[in-house]
């Protein structure tokens, strides 16, 4: 990685980093409210609704970011043009789909829902896909360009008024429709804000055939392996709300969003930083570009490491800490104060993967990312019904907490197959994670404070 490459990573990482943890300030701040003045059940409906239009919008996916990112004519723009068109498209693509599917889902879970508030909601939530698609691809031009230090500020002010515009509505109308129109609200600032950011990106309608070729080559395995994403990534929501009631569904969103924490920094910097760096140096050999992702590594997977431990260990007072207080609603919120660490445990082996699969995107393999999404959608589609049929919630939890193990495992074939391994690194990475864990237990129990999953023990 040349010193300026470098620099600009580094500051990327910062600003990454930096980023993403004041929008998540944000965001848990207004979470605290809402949970003040909405029971778990509107959490839990708009949670199946939020995934229904992610898994449209996944299984839709053209590859447009990854292409703008990658291909050498990114900066072109005849290229954002038709790049941008494609997404006008999508966005109506994916409306229209919204439509299409309100009916099924709203009659596979009106048991869930018998005043179907889902037929409304669905396409209600869905029309933002239309206002994202109009949005400006100078965002992306920054991705690519590893401008983060804009995007995060862009990111962060477009959260804190979308947020605002949330609580303001919940606290006039405490309802589910308030949730929903709080996304609309947020899409379509996003979409005019994004056309001013950038007076030198001024996108039409274009369609070149030779980029369009392009894109339709680069993302097909990239549809493939966002759809895999998609119901690996979102299937225990969907088999949950069927398995539980919406109320449970809430309370398991609440403690599955703060338990991902390290997940989405790792995700963030992934996306916006490594994925980027990686396709800048694709001409560099292979046995270089794996020496030069392995040091990058080092600093990275341990500092997760410390951050997931401590979660690990801590997760029921951080969830008592945030939702107890004040709260007329704690006796439903409570039972997240066991899942919460579960569920840290297993996410170690995500970080593992985010931090190396990018490699794989950039070289242009993303098949390997469609296998391995694949495996971990088997893992919970097979495992987590049979487990809670077994163990009832504890083992549909579990299984969902180590999903992420047979994700990584095949995405390390996949970097052995492309001379990018990085085995060692992440068995050292790993053994260090446990040790750290087993010192914070057993300091925690040493002290007469029990363990995380108290609660659960108490049940039994």
């Amino acid at each position: 990685m040349t010193n300026s490459l470098k620099q600009l990573a580094i500051r990327g990482a910062f600003w990454t980093i930096a980023g993403y943890g004041s929008r998540q300030i944000l965001r848990l701040g207004s979470n605290l409210i809402l949970t003040r003045l909405l029971v778990p059940e509107f959490f839990g409906l708009m949670a199946l609704v939020n995934t229904v239009k992610m898994g449209i919008e996944l299984f839709s996916d053209y590859g447009i970011t990854q292409s703008i990112i990658n291909n050498k004519r990114g900066d072109d723009p005849v290229f954002l043009d038709t790049a941008w068109s494609l997404k006008v498209i999508r966005g109506f693509q994916i409306w229209g789909l919204s439509w299409l599917l309100t009916y099924p889902v709203a009659q596979f879970y009106k048991a869930q829902d018998p005043q179907g508030e889902l037929m409304v909601l669905l396409p209600l939530v869905g029309f933002t896909a239309v206002l994202d698609g109009f949005g400006s691809t100078a965002l992306l031009s920054w991705e690519r360009n590893i401008e983060v230090r804009k995007l995060m500020i862009y990111e962060l002010l477009l959260t804190a008024f979308t947020l605002s515009c949330l609580i303001l509505l919940c606290w006039w109308n405490p309802s589910v429709w308030s949730l929903a129109l709080g996304n609309v609200v947020g899409s379509g600032m996003h979409m005019l804000c994004s056309h001013f950011i950038d007076p030198t990106q001024r996108n039409r309608f274009r369609m070149d055939r030779e980029i369009l070729k392009e894109i339709q080559n680069f993302g097909k395995w990239v549809a493939v392996a966002s759809s895999i994403m998609f119901v690996a990534d979102q299937a225990d929501r969907f088999i949950l709300a069927k398995l539980l009631s919406f109320e449970k569904l809430g309370v398991y969103t609440i403690a599955y969003t703060l338990a991902s924490i390290p997940r989405d920094v790792i995700r963030e910097l992934s996306g916006k930083v490594i994925y980027p760096a990686i396709s800048k140096q694709l001409d560099l050999p292979r046995s270089h570009l794996r020496e030069k992702i392995v040091k990058q590594r080092w600093l990275l997977l341990l500092g997760l490491a410390v951050l997931l431990a401590g979660l690990t260990t801590c997760g029921d007072w951080i969830i008592m800490l945030l939702y107890q207080g004040r709260n007329k609603h704690w006796d439903q919120y409570q039972q997240a104060t066991w899942m919460m660490p579960i569920l840290c445990s297993g996410i170690w082996f995500s970080v593992l993967f985010y931090t190396t699969s990018p490699a794989l995107m950039a070289i242009s393999k993303p098949m390997y990312s469609a296998q391995s999404n694949f495996v971990r959608f088997a893992m919970i589609g097979i495992g987590m019904p049979l487990a809670f049929s077994k163990f009832g919630e504890l083992g549909a939890i579990v299984v969902i907490a180590m999903s992420d193990l047979p994700l990584y495992s095949v995405n390390l074939y996949g970097l052995n197959q492309e001379k990018l391994s990085c085995t060692m690194q992440d068995l050292y990475c790993t053994a260090f994670f446990l040790a750290i864990v087993s010192l914070f237990l057993l300091t925690r129990y040493s002290l007469g404070l029990g363990v995380p999953i108290h609660l659960l023990l108490q049940g039994s």
